[in-house]
């Protein structure tokens, strides 16, 4: 892939949107996302003073009188790596109370502040939230993409495309974090992904909370990129440490917090009596769990088994970075009943509408692999508006009303 420097972040409209009418906007996600980049962008045309509690000093300042430090910024000001100073949270309530101008406090955060108790509540009705994820494919390509709003209109047609082949285990292997991009060699890419897991460890989990094996957690991390797409086993993440299973639990969301890792909840409805209620494991990024696993572009390709539980990840981390761009918020689930039949990703805008995608590492689709998304059709009746499998193939076709068999590449490149 050739890559360009600099990758146009689709998310900011919604960041545009949020700063008129909000006075203090949040944008959070991963450590070396984007979220600096952005935000120092977006406000350098709009005069905003900028402060990182990544520097010792300011975050010491901040933390020794919270309210003088918010009484004495400027009119527009960007606080970035908010998480590490908690106590900034109550004293911006207040000053957001006094004065509710819209765009006063651009912060940014690497920790998924709606899992921490507290600190989303008290900025509760003051705080417009904007997740950023690493980069899209659609991004990397820089082009916007159609394919929600075709999957919800069920608007696809009958095409050819080009196979991607081995070029789609170079993509998923890559991953999204542009400081990895930019390295020449998949080697290298490797070396930052699993010097970024230490580091962050390190820097902020001990931040999160007290944790009494930290050297458990990269550990942990890489056991959960083994079971990425599976359903979430906290006895078999617990087998190699001498840690009691709500430890091990806790872990688990703590790398939740550091946007490490994701739990997809199950669909359920009244009308199916036998589902399963485990929530799936996804890791938050392809090339960090195939980085961990020691698997680059060939190792993962000759591996199918693996590769399959990978592409799945990777499709459904696209499907959330293009839905995070999106003015209708989308829920996202995943559907398996006690005999196996399953959807690897449910997704719901509204009460009204609900799409299945199902994803196969193979060349070939038959009318067999379309059976949970005709059982899922069944159970939501007028609600089901497309069911598509996303396969490594070359055509687009229809598999029945509202069935659809759907090249992969078609997630970002429109037709």
């Amino acid at each position: 892939m050739n890559l360009p420097s600099l990758y146009p972040r689709y998310i900011e409209a919604r960041l545009t949107e949020a700063l008129a009418d909000s006075p203090v906007v949040l944008v959070h996600g991963p450590r070396q996302s984007g979220k600096t980049t952005l935000a120092r962008m977006m406000g350098k045309a709009a005069g905003y003073v900028y402060f990182s509690f990544d520097d010792d000093v300011t975050a010491s300042a901040a933390r020794a009188d919270p309210v003088g430090f918010v009484a004495d910024l400027a009119e527009r000001t960007i606080l970035d790596e908010v998480q590490r100073v908690p106590q900034l949270f109550t004293a911006l309530k207040t000053a957001v109370d006094r004065d509710r101008t819209p765009g006063r406090f651009l912060i940014t955060g690497s920790t998924n502040v709606l899992l921490v108790p507290g600190l989303a509540d008290s900025l509760a009705g003051r705080m417009q939230i904007v997740r950023l994820h690493p980069l899209s494919q659609a991004e990397m390509a820089e082009k916007p993409p159609r394919f929600l709003a075709a999957l919800f209109g069920g608007a696809f047609k009958t095409q050819a495309w080009p196979r991607l082949g081995k070029e789609l285990a170079g993509r998923i292997a890559a991953g999204g974090y542009p400081a990895a991009l930019a390295r020449a060699s998949s080697g290298r890419r490797a070396a930052w992904y699993r010097d970024y897991v230490e580091t962050l460890v390190l820097r902020d989990a001990r931040d999160l909370a007290r944790v009494s094996a930290l050297d458990a957690l990269p550990r942990l991390l890489t056991l959960a990129a083994g079971q990425t797409a599976r359903l979430l086993n906290v006895t078999d993440l617990a087998g190699p440490f001498q840690l009691s299973r709500p430890t091990i639990r806790d872990y688990v969301t703590i790398l939740e917090r550091l946007f490490l890792l994701d739990t997809l909840p199950p669909w359920h409805s009244n009308r199916l009596s036998r589902l399963i209620k485990t929530p799936k494991v996804h890791m938050g990024d392809t090339g960090l769990a195939c980085a961990l696993l020691g698997l680059d572009a060939a190792a993962l390709t000759s591996d199918r088994s693996t590769l399959g539980q990978v592409l799945e990840t990777f499709v459904f981390q696209e499907l959330r970075r293009q839905a995070s761009w999106e003015e209708t918020p989308l829920s996202f689930f995943h559907f398996r009943d006690k005999d196996g039949v399953e959807v690897d990703i449910v997704l719901e805008r509204g009460a009204r509408e609900l799409v299945g995608v199902e994803v196969k590492a193979g060349a070939t689709v038959t009318a067999a692999d379309f059976r949970g998304l005709r059982k899922l059709r069944e159970a939501v009746g007028a609600r089901f508006t497309t069911g598509v499998v996303l396969y490594d193939g070359e055509m687009c076709a229809p598999f029945g009303e509202g069935l659809y068999a759907i090249p992969v590449r078609a997630l970002w490149e429109s037709s």
